[in-house]
């Protein structure tokens, strides 16, 4: 699919490849009925015109196969800890506010700044509200973020021990380390490694092309390196073309704005990550929001979009743009694509996929969603994805149609100003990739993907069959386990740490505030022995924090002796 702009307009060709050079890509309006106009212009069909009254568009059915095989769990929290969270937070509150009265008065002590400096005719750097929950709820369990470590971070790292003399405003190291299972990094595919044949390439590569390049790619920072490794990767997502940047997050906030504008409308999944929102914001698009993977809240947003059009003018939109996840990272859940893609067609609307934690992981060669869900991959107007999970790298992509990709060159802020990806990072992901194709002449990359997903499987069952409540799909390597107490939260983290397993638990805000958890994502590179040690320790601490909520029961499923991790 291509984005350009001729003049003013800004055309953006359909998954069908059905528009010429002189049709616009967007819903034209006229009165009465929707009709499927034909045109001359280089033999093509054109789009559907869309009226303002009852629109008649195709049906389009999705597959429904998958539908058999294709299952996630969102057990609902028990009330009365759904009550009891809400106290503590309120408890919580109603104790740093007399804390503040009293340290006014100077009675107690605050080792936070209350607020910024204020100066005559200026409002202050922050709210005030951010400050009170940094000074009394987060700094309280400030332990249990930016834990540093002290070793490559695969399948087992080593965590550095500090303390804090002054309750956590500052720490320091204690000199003291131990291993710890890690439970808590994106290394999908355990590709974040400092030995073996790709590891090699990269020190070769940076004894060929050095550190950094100091430059951006339309000045003097494209290497041949770069231009292969977008080759590789429309290759292997496929698409015609694709372009690489040196930042994950930037590939969406800084990329969205070039590609719909004032008078676009995007659907954006509720649970939809901040950089694609912040893209989003950034774009002057008008934005609805449906539920999440909820076809439903989606084709009644298309229809009403469809038939109503702009606020105020109802003029037709520009373009409509639907913005999902592949996996969800902090639900564990996968994009119902079939469904997604069959609404995309028959309302049309372009498609924008973002594959950062899905690709790698998910599909028998780590093709992501796509692969997994067996669909065209040119029904995906733009497909994004980054390099920072499953290809143990950093960085991020867009795949597309080779049109789309040459204007995303030309007014992509990304591609403009910052600086090129690094020879070693881009040659730790050609690597990589080319494992994942078989290119290096090995089964390595399938049986990784393979592996993970055995892991994946394993463990949510166990899990599960513990008591715990589990969010998202089975086959999702993320797998959310709910506790919903801040305290508790923060007590699982430190015991877990303690018995050498290393997790990462997310509260509110980023969470709904009953809906605090431990996020565990889960590695190829583990073995039996980690998982089950993992397991242990997981289900020792949930006993002792009672936070065995679930009221199902699962049996733990037998896994054949040839698909048992080595």
């Amino acid at each position: 699919m291509a984005l350009y702009k001729r003049g003013r307009q800004t055309v953006l060709p359909n998954s069908n490849n059905n528009v010429s050079n002189g049709i616009n890509g967007y819903h034209n309006g006229v009165n009465g009925h929707c009709k499927s106009v034909k045109t001359t212009s280089n033999g093509m069909n054109g789009h559907h015109h869309i009226g303002n009254g009852f629109s008649k568009v195709p049906s389009a059915e999705p597959e429904k196969d998958y539908q058999s095989w294709y299952h996630e769990d969102y057990e609902d929290t028990p009330i009365y800890i759904g009550v009891v969270t809400y106290l503590c937070y309120l408890v919580l509150a109603i104790v740093g506010y007399i804390k503040d009265c009293l340290a006014t008065i100077g009675i107690g002590r605050n080792s936070v700044p209350k607020d910024a400096p204020k100066h005559k005719g200026f409002v202050a750097l922050y709210q005030d509200f951010d400050s009170f929950f940094t000074r009394h709820v987060y700094i309280r369990i400030r332990d249990c973020w930016n834990v540093p470590i002290g070793s490559m971070p695969g399948a087992e790292f080593d965590l550095l021990e500090r303390e804090s003399p002054d309750y956590n405003v500052t720490f320091r190291f204690t000199g003291r380390k131990h291993t710890a299972v890690n439970l808590g990094s994106y290394n999908y595919l355990g590709f974040s490694e400092n030995k073996g044949r790709r590891t090699d390439d990269v020190i070769e590569s940076t004894k060929r092309y050095g550190v950094g390049i100091c430059s951006s790619r339309q000045e003097l920072g494209n290497l041949d390196i770069h231009n292969e490794l977008e080759s590789l990767v429309a290759e292997f997502v496929g698409h015609e073309a694709a372009i690489t940047f040196g930042m994950g997050f930037a590939t969406n906030a800084l990329n969205i704005p070039s590609l719909i504008e004032k008078g676009c409308l995007v659907l954006s999944d509720r649970l939809n990550h901040a950089s694609l929102v912040l893209g989003i914001r950034l774009s002057g698009a008008v934005v609805r929001v449906f539920e999440h993977n909820d076809m439903q809240s989606l084709e009644s947003k298309l229809r009403r979009a469809v038939i109503e059009g702009q606020p105020r003018t109802h003029r037709p939109w520009k373009k409509i743009l639907i913005v999902v996840e592949g996996v969800y990272s902090m639900e564990g859940s996968i994009v119902k694509l079939p469904e997604v893609i069959a609404l995309k067609k028959k309302y049309k609307a372009y498609l924008y996929l973002d594959e950062a934690h899905s690709i790698g992981a998910m599909g028998p060669s780590g093709r992501g969603v796509v692969e997994y869900f067996s669909v065209n991959p040119k029904d995906v107007d733009i497909m994004m994805g980054t390099f920072t999970k499953s290809f143990g790298a950093c960085g991020g992509y867009i795949a597309g149609n080779k049109d789309l990709i040459d204007h995303l060159r030309v007014h992509s802020h990304s591609a403009t100003y910052a600086c090129s990806m690094p020879p070693a990072v881009v040659q730790q992901i050609i690597s990589v990739t080319k494992c994942l194709m078989g290119k290096d002449g090995t089964s390595l990359g399938k049986e990784r993907v393979r592996q993970l997903r055995i892991n994946t499987r394993y463990f949510r069952q166990r899990v599960k069959e513990m008591g715990f409540i589990v969010y998202g799909n089975d086959d999702s390597p993320v797998v959310p386990i709910i506790i919903c107490l801040p305290t508790k939260t923060t007590a699982f983290s430190r015991e877990c740490r303690k018995r050498g397993v290393g997790v990462v638990v997310v509260g509110f805000p980023a969470t709904p505030i009953i809906e605090a958890r431990a996020r565990i994502c889960l590695s190829a590179a583990h073995t039996r022995e980690m998982l089950d040690k993992a397991l242990n320790v997981i289900d020792e601490v949930g006993d002792m924090l009672s936070i065995k909520c679930s009221k199902r029961s699962f049996k733990l499923y037998d896994i054949p002796s040839d698909e048992k991790t080595k």
